[in-house]
């Protein structure tokens, strides 16, 4: 209760009535509160009067303690309400590190994990978000259902469908089958039956009599979305008392590892005259914003906006630039909005290997907008890699610290007006292929690759004063393939690490399918792929093409929304 009192914008509803909706975000309240599709998909479902939502977050630290201790079990954040006693459990998924909680979460609720466990007095359990309109596979046997799609597009005839099925009170299965049936963007993975070729890879998906053989994933078009910003605030998250504003959805740059960039196609951006006007609305009753997009800085009239905050005494802060659309007046508008820290990523050292990636950036774009950084402002510079990248060598990878010594020589020499030298940060991160990329065929480097360049870059980089580097683990990076490549077998290696309290390492060794046969091995460009009954409106011979390309080291096009009909969701 102390949490909530500190909030601003709460919802509480009486239930009577009403369909009762356990919104779940599987990672810790401060975690949950800063992402802005969850938040916006709690608002949309309050917003109806026959739904009353509550949100639950994964217990922390004594939080955990008292709810395993206490008996009852996990509860709701507004009205403490048991999660078994919910209508419908519903997870908003956006990263697959996140999916160890799911299991631990319907533990503490008392909710089998299975879907074919559950009884009629138990609630749907179901899913939505990034990761599952990329590859609900490795989760299907714990779901009774996907809502693949953008939650503007999918909820309201969702929610229709629903409430006329639990009206009728119908068995659980005949209530699956009937919402499939109603919904075409909803997955019921039960009513689906997988066959695998001797090789281990899939032969093919059997639907069950009136189930579809591909599901839609519904985007609406810019017209039917408001600017979505954040409706609670509260002190106890990654942006504190900050009002997040979605700017525009989805990418035009077509970068081939970017798995956002092709399934939120077409790229939609929010008219300037539009964004101004909810930043002006916004400020009126708060003095912080937090700017939301692929890529703030590709935005028209961006310069305009950051303007108008600072116009009106307030401040922001961005989430993400692009080295080639970098302008000084943006950096002055950062630099007087407090900001201290910017953040460009070059992905891969190499003009060869960014141009493997599509990047479409070039080492003197880079350096140019490094200059403009260190004439504008005191900023420390952070700088996004990848390593393990398709064809990478090794001399691509030494590549990584001559543009990080040249990149600090520029920094410094604009600084030696100030006599000031600014850090540089790097975040050297493994690259993970992911589904519905022209990378989804390549392998996933071996984890004794990835440490072995880790160690090389640590030791040259740690030659170079002034300079912080980060990296991720490898084996983790492993277990994140997995769950992005894997079909439903991945389930089980999922529910042993569980069981064995996280450790992975058993679920391996007690798991009958071999995890490196998802994350190591190369895909057939024919194979049947375990996401290839999803629909995002793209055309698979469009992804093989960027595949080749990239071989040749050859970049495509941008994407250009309604000119072209390359990619098939335009078309």
């Amino acid at each position: 209760m102390e949490r909530l009192a500190l909030e601003k914008g709460t919802v509480r509803k009486d239930w009577g009535g009403r369909i009762s909706v356990a919104l779940v975000y599987p990672n810790a309240y401060r975690v949950g509160m800063s992402n802005l599709g969850f938040q916006v998909v709690y608002s949309l479902l309050n917003r109806r009067e026959d739904v009353v939502a509550e949100r639950v977050f994964l217990p922390e630290g004594k939080e955990m303690s008292l709810c395993v201790d206490a008996g009852k079990g996990l509860v709701s954040l507004e009205s403490l309400s048991p999660l078994h006693r919910f209508d419908l459990i519903a997870f908003s998924l956006s990263f697959e590190n996140d999916y160890p909680n799911i299991l631990k979460i319907l533990s503490l609720g008392k909710i089998p994990y299975l879907s074919e466990e559950r009884e009629e007095h138990h609630p749907f359990v179901m899913a939505g978000g990034i990761t599952t309109f990329l590859n609900p596979e490795p989760l299907a046997p714990f779901f009774d259902f996907f809502l693949l799609g953008e939650a503007e597009a999918v909820l309201e005839n969702f929610l229709a469908a629903f409430r006329e099925v639990r009206a009728h009170s119908t068995s659980r299965p005949e209530a699956l089958k009937a919402l499939a049936g109603a919904v075409k963007s909803l997955y019921v993975p039960s009513l689906y039956s997988i066959l695998y070729n001797k090789d281990g890879t899939i032969q093919s998906r059997e639907p069950e009599p009136g189930a579809l053989e591909r599901i839609e994933v519904l985007k609406p078009k810019l017209t039917d979305m408001p600017v979505r910003t954040s409706t609670l605030l509260t002190p106890e998250s990654e942006f504190p008392d900050r009002v997040l504003i979605e700017l525009g959805r989805g990418c035009t740059r077509s970068c081939r590892f970017c798995a956002a960039g092709y399934v939120y196609r077409p790229p939609r951006i929010h008219e300037t005259s539009s964004l101004l006007e909810t930043v002006g609305d916004v400020l009126k009753k708060e003095s912080c914003v937090g700017l939301l997009s692929a890529c703030v800085s590709d935005i028209p009239g961006i310069e305009e906006i950051t303007a108008l905050v600072l116009r009106e005494g307030g401040r922001f802060s961005v989430s993400s630039l692009r080295a080639d659309s970098l302008t000084k007046p943006l950096i002055e508008h950062l630099r007087d909005a407090g900001q201290k820290t910017l953040a460009v990523a070059p992905e891969a050292g190499s003009e060869r290997l960014r141009k493997v990636i599509n990047k479409h950036l070039t080492r003197e774009q880079i350096v140019d907008a490094v200059r403009v950084i260190g004439a504008a402002g005191d900023f420390s510079l952070r700088l996004y890699f990848l390593i393990g990248l398709p064809t990478e060598t090794q001399e691509d990878v030494s590549e990584v610290l001559e543009l990080v010594k040249s990149i600090k020589h520029h920094l410094v020499k604009e600084a030696a007006t100030r006599g000031r030298i600014r850090q540089i940060k790097l975040s050297i991160n493994c690259f993970i292929p992911k589904p519905f990329t022209p990378f989804q065929w390549f392998p996933m480097d071996s984890v004794q690759s990835l440490k072995e360049k880790q160690k090389w870059l640590k030791k040259a980089l740690g030659r170079e004063g002034g300079i912080k580097v980060s990296f991720d683990l490898p084996k983790w990076a492993y277990v994140q393939a997995l769950l992005s490549l894997g079909d439903r077998r991945v389930a089980s290696m999922l529910l042993l690490s569980h069981v064995h309290g996280d450790d992975w390492q058993k679920a391996f060794t007690h798991s009958e399918v071999n995890p490196d046969f998802f994350v190591h091995r190369p895909k057939a460009l024919d194979e049947n792929l375990p996401w290839d009954f999803i629909d995002h409106g793209i055309y698979k011979e469009h992804l093989l093409k960027e595949y080749k390309l990239s071989l040749k080291g050859e970049e495509s096009d941008i994407c250009h929304v309604g000119d072209c009909i390359r990619c098939g969701v335009c078309a």
